[in-house]
């Protein structure tokens, strides 16, 4: 498997605590990497390095090297083109305050793009891979804060793949929703990993086992444990810790 991204000692400061510690994975082309850990282990600052949203912090030290296909993302200056690569889903996504049409094709607008029929296209095409369109294509002109929570997280997913990333990021996306619908967008994600590399922090043990491919364990801001599913989650750990937080003995 090709390797899409490469982290090299990277850690990361905050005003004079260390978040991230002399971090070191590789992240390949198609492959759902999840990420699992208990709060404050620096999954989701893991996650704001790789397009570089951790900038936003100017608290934040920044070291190491992260490269995107060979290419190191602090090369440039300029991290907008980055962005559009690396597609991100927060922890609580919402409908920006506009209709469900205008949510889809903000990005596309942003960079440039004034074809109604190319924006319509890029539209439909988004909504389909997020699994929403059949829900929502009688009411495009909505405001998107009307849909509902399930509804509105694959939206925001629907808005990242609009810029068409080649990797997506999802920070914990299926906290509070019904099930019914973490296995609508599970079954999203399983049908964009064929073109697209997924990253993704999840709290929910059973989740990682079943969208990863490998699952990686965080703790105080180092990775305790990184291999693939069938291995993790039979057992074959490098740290007890992995186990115990695994059997739940710990979170």
């Amino acid at each position: 498997m090709n390797k899409k991204i490469q982290i090299k000692n990277l850690s990361v400061n905050y005003g004079g605590k260390d978040v991230i510690k002399n971090l070191n994975i590789d992240v390949y082309e198609n492959e759902v990497l999840a990420i699992i850990g208990p709060a404050n282990s620096g999954k989701s600052t893991f996650l704001r390095c790789l397009n570089r949203m951790i900038d936003f912090n100017k608290d934040a030290r920044v070291s190491g090297e992260i490269l995107l296909d060979g290419q190191n993302i602090y090369d440039d200056e300029d991290s907008t083109f980055l962005r559009r690569r690396v597609g991100m889903v927060s922890p609580l996504p919402v409908g920006l305050p506009m209709t469900i049409k205008e949510n889809v094709t903000y990005a596309p607008r942003m960079a440039g793009c004034k074809d109604n029929a190319e924006l319509d296209a890029i539209m439909e095409d988004c909504l389909n891979k997020a699994a929403l369109w059949d829900e929502v294509k009688d009411r495009l002109h909505t405001l998107a804060t009307k849909l509902s929570g399930g509804q509105q997280q694959r939206l925001t997913i629907a808005r990242a793949l609009s810029h068409h990333p080649e990797i997506l990021c999802l920070d914990e996306f299926s906290i509070a929703i019904d099930p019914v619908t973490t296995m609508k967008i599970e079954a999203v994600l399983q049908e964009l990993k064929k073109d697209i590399t997924i990253i993704m922090v999840t709290n929910v043990i059973n989740q990682a086992k079943r969208l990863g491919d490998r699952t990686a364990m965080m703790l105080h801001g180092e990775i305790l444990d990184l291999d693939d599913n069938n291995r993790l989650f039979s057992g074959h750990v490098k740290d007890p810790r992995t186990k115990d937080y695994i059997e739940g003995l710990f979170g």
